[in-house]
């Protein structure tokens, strides 16, 4: 995994996947720029990478579109440049469809969809004036498929592929690569922050979450799928890719799958 002297802005990277990746890339050689709302929890991860030489704090909002290009001229200052962005910072949903308040559904597509989108098109021009960059964008194995209590977080999920595997179609004769990263269950606190309906937190971990894959692992995965470019990675047990191929070779069967799950 060549990363050495790569400049990396990372969003979500005050916990879980985004830390994990920051310290990944960190300990492979690159420069990071580090993105979440809580800035004392960036200062930690910041440490973590070495402090600031290795590593800057920028903090942001993904959800505040209006500040977004702003943020990216500012992380594109931070190390001369950017070579990779990492789109991690996301929210996830517990709650039947016909329980969930509409501004729920748009609040998870302007973390999950509408930020991404934004900050994207923001750096786009910089990495193909350069000739080169590369999206890593994380979606989700719920990305791939409708999962129960998460309608509207696949949805949002389901948006990502759309927008990056166009976006990859358009520029990848230009040096851009897009990597969109589907995990299963990885062993972080995502549910803690989950919208339920009414938009109150879910607040409780997910049982299936505390079996999950540890999060440095998850990033090991990562990077390996960076390093080669890949198009696509779907990290987690090889139960939960299964689900992945039976939505594409055995729909029926998956359907059934999903409705048990309710």
């Amino acid at each position: 995994m060549q990363f050495q002297d790569q400049r990396v802005w990372i969003t979500g990277a005050s916990s879980g996947i985004g830390e994990a990746l920051a310290l990944a890339f960190h300990q492979a050689g690159a420069k990071v720029v580090l993105s979440a709302r809580r800035e004392d929890e960036l200062n930690r991860v910041q440490e973590r990478c070495g402090g600031e030489l290795n590593a800057r704090v920028l903090p942001l909002d993904v959800s505040q579109a209006d500040v977004l290009a702003e943020k990216a001229q500012t992380a594109l200052c931070m190390f001369g440049g950017l070579d990779i962005l990492v789109l991690n910072a996301g929210i996830s949903q517990r709650a039947l469809t016909r329980d969930t308040d509409s501004a729920v559904y748009r609040r998870l597509l302007e973390v999950n969809f509408f930020g991404p989108e934004t900050m994207a098109r923001a750096v786009l021009p910089f990495m193909l004036a350069q000739k080169r960059g590369h999206f890593v964008v994380i979606s989700s194995i719920a990305g791939k498929f409708g999962v129960p209590l998460r309608s509207g977080y696949s949805a949002s999920k389901f948006a990502l592929h759309g927008f990056f595997e166009a976006m990859r179609a358009e520029e990848g004769r230009n040096g851009i690569s897009v990597t969109m990263v589907c995990p299963g269950y990885i062993r972080t606190e995502i549910s803690v922050s989950a919208l339920k309906g009414d938009g109150s937190r879910h607040a409780k971990v997910d049982p299936q979450l505390e079996r999950g894959m540890p999060v440095e692992e998850c990033a090991r995965h990562i990077l390996a799928g960076v390093s080669r470019k890949k198009q696509e990675i779907t990290v987690g047990a090889p139960s939960e890719k299964f689900l992945v191929y039976a939505k594409r070779f055995f729909p029926g069967l998956l359907a059934k799958m999903m409705a048990r799950g309710v």
